[in-house]
């Protein structure tokens, strides 16, 4: 089994250095892939409760023969729930719906700016680690603005900010400020779902030179980068494909080539954190 590296978040969790996703991973069939991944070395895994999956992750910690202290289990507060009193019962019903007494870490899954009310939100979340439901607070899709606001207001820094994050749009201004702030970058889309990213000609040629598929050298990208990628797989030779990172390394030339592929308008669905409201 793949041995990961881990990091250590700014209040002492250790954050495995590549996760796995769970979107769209519901029911019996969810429940299986959860296990698959877990089987195959996964420790973080990356739900929401928007994702309508904290029961199906809940229920494959309880059946997996990995103790529940070894995993890293994530889930995100939607936008609907950003008020205080709502945040609070919203995290306590999301550990309810997974049958869990803690999650590991917990993220508020978009800004919302428009409301204005994250600020509020993140009270909540820094309220509830307090009382022990949540080992570590983060945030999702937030830029400087927002963390700024954040830490000002409340004196807390996110552990984790999770951002659409691949080749096609690197957030090199975005992971600098993560990184100069202590925040570990988690990489929503890694391998660039609906857009062309695998098909790349540039990445396809480097991987033919490490014998390695695209995938792999996508999320090795990901890892030197020092962002933690959260591939998902419903197929147990690529799950296994996706965590194999760690018996090669990528030139400096051959990162500098992958980030040049970068552009401004590289989000895959045009979601802005500025102006996007998720509920």
């Amino acid at each position: 089994m793949t041995t990961i590296p881990q990091k250590i978040l700014n209040d002492g969790l250790l954050l495995p250095a590549v996760g796995f996703g769970t979107y769209k991973l519901n029911g019996a069939s969810g429940i299986n892939t959860i296990l698959s991944a877990i089987d195959t070395g996964y420790r973080l895994l990356d739900s929401a409760f928007n994702y309508e999956n904290e029961g199906a992750l809940g229920e494959a910690v309880r059946r997996s023969s990995v103790p529940r202290e070894e995993l890293i289990i994530t889930s995100k507060l939607p936008g609907r729930h950003h008020n205080y009193k709502e945040a609070i019962t919203t995290i306590q019903e999301s550990l309810f719906r997974a049958g869990l007494d803690y999650y590991d870490l917990y993220l508020i899954h978009w800004p919302n700016p428009s409301k204005d009310l994250y600020v509020e939100a993140w009270q909540a979340l820094i309220d509830a680690q307090k009382w022990g439901l949540i080992r570590s607070i983060g945030v999702c899709n937030f830029l400087p603005e927002h963390l700024d606001r954040l830490i000002k207001e409340t004196g807390v820094t996110p552990s984790v900010n999770q951002v659409e994050l691949h080749p096609y749009f690197s957030q090199e201004q975005q992971r600098a400020y993560d990184k100069e702030h202590g925040i570990v970058t988690e990489s929503w889309s890694p391998l660039g779902r609906a857009n062309k990213l695998l098909q790349d000609s540039t990445i396809k040629a480097i991987a033919e030179a490490h014998e390695k598929s695209v995938p792999q050298i996508i999320l090795r990208w990901h890892v030197q980068l020092g962002a933690v990628p959260l591939p998902k797989s419903s197929s147990p030779s690529r799950q296994l494909e996706n965590l194999s990172l760690f018996d090669f390394t990528l030139s400096e030339e051959e990162m500098q080539t992958i980030g040049k592929l970068s552009h401004p308008d590289g989000r895959t669905f045009d979601q802005d954190p500025a102006r996007y409201e998720e509920f």
